[in-house]
């Protein structure tokens, strides 16, 4: 039987089981559910830069925007909404990334 020992979606073990497969669960505390969406977004980050197609690129985005989510809202207590006023206001400061402007290096 593999073993995971991974954070996972709401519904996977009620997919694990109407496939006719048992699977044991535990639910987290708030600090280990901390811990284990931070690492979480690290897999997720790592499997994004592995993607090949923008298929899979999309549905990689999809799964870190799912954790940032949980993230905002579980553990920051705030909204997307609030998060994207930051944004915003960031990209309005400092710029976005859009001009792909790569830093060399300053003088001093």
């Amino acid at each position: 039987m593999p073993t995971y020992h991974k954070l996972v979606r709401d519904r996977i073990p009620e997919i694990i089981e109407k496939s006719g497969k048992d699977c044991k669960t535990e639910t987290l505390n708030q600090d280990r559910y901390i811990l284990e969406l931070k690492k979480k977004l690290l897999e997720e980050v790592e499997e994004y830069q592995q993607v090949a197609t923008k298929e899979n690129a999309l549905e990689e985005l999809a799964d870190l925007l799912e954790i940032i989510y949980m993230l905002v809202k579980d553990v920051h207590g705030s909204s997307m909404k609030e998060l994207e006023k930051i944004r915003s206001e960031k990209a309005e400061k400092r710029g976005s990334y859009e001009k792909k402007v790569f830093l060399i290096e300053v003088e001093d």
